[in-house]
């Protein structure tokens, strides 16, 4: 599917593959993008033959941000009305993994969106920011948050308060990206690691995701009880069953995602 922001690819391996597609603007954010980008995450989300989902831009950009445009005269009424984040809450809520394929610029809301997805895979190309307080502004969806879960309090006040950017290499070292890899490669490394997410087994998938998730939101106790309850759950499934035979039986195991 093809539209004036957004390419959207179901590719062999399982994997859907979504490219923001406003290069004349290196890709800013806006409502319209926003909208386009979670109907087309979800409705992979409801494919079962879509276990992995990844999310890029171009070479030279991943996305620059928001469109300021859209905020430009605008009031507190006018924001709350008109600007909201529904999107943003739906795309977290999407259970299968994203992949961040990131090249060029990852700024503001680009960075943030980075930040949405499971495992961000980056060319040696990639800046990533919150440069919002250049404008007055400071980030509002979720770059206060994941960005000082991510790399500490410390450096995450020097990126949202003076506008530090990091290079892929410096993501890479404070444990923001996954991996960095050659610019002419970093989409196909980013659809490979899709590729080998999706052949697992897809109830395990999800609630190992699940799982991870929440580590990041509660106390370690009630994340351990989490995690055993998800643990526990997988035994009531085929795939389990399967998983654990195939082991035995010293060959590669059949998923049937129940």
């Amino acid at each position: 599917m093809t539209d004036a922001t957004l390419i959207v690819e179901k590719l062999a391996g399982g994997v859907g593959l979504i490219r923001l597609n406003r290069p004349e603007r290196l890709n800013a954010l806006n409502q319209a993008l926003m909208r386009e980008l979670v109907k087309a995450a979800e409705a992979f989300d409801a494919d079962d033959e879509v276990g992995a989902i990844v999310l890029t831009g171009n070479e030279a950009a991943f996305a620059a941000g928001a469109d300021v445009t859209e905020m430009d005269g605008a009031g507190v009424a006018g924001m709350l009305g008109g600007y909201r984040f529904d999107e943003w809450e739906r795309l977290r809520r999407v259970r299968t993994p994203l992949i961040a394929a990131v090249s060029g610029w990852a700024l503001g809301g680009g960075c943030e969106l980075a930040m949405l997805c499971d495992i961000i895979v980056a060319s040696e190309t990639a800046r990533f920011g919150q440069p919002e307080i250049s404008l007055g502004l400071m980030p509002g969806a979720g770059g206060t948050q994941r960005l000082t879960r991510q790399v500490g309090k410390y450096l995450a006040m020097e990126m949202v308060l003076a506008g530090r950017q990091l290079t892929a290499a410096e993501a890479q070292r404070f444990g923001l990206v996954n991996r960095v890899v050659p610019v002419e490669s970093y989409l196909d490394a980013a659809l490979e690691l899709a590729r080998t997410v999706a052949a697992q087994a897809p109830l395990a998938v999800r609630l190992a995701k699940e799982a991870v998730l929440r580590a990041q939101d509660v106390p370690l106790e009630a994340g351990l009880a989490h995690e055993r309850h998800n643990f526990y759950l997988l035994f009531g499934t085929e795939d389990t069953q399967e998983g654990i035979r195939a082991f035995l039986e010293k060959r590669r195991p059949e998923w049937r995602g129940r």
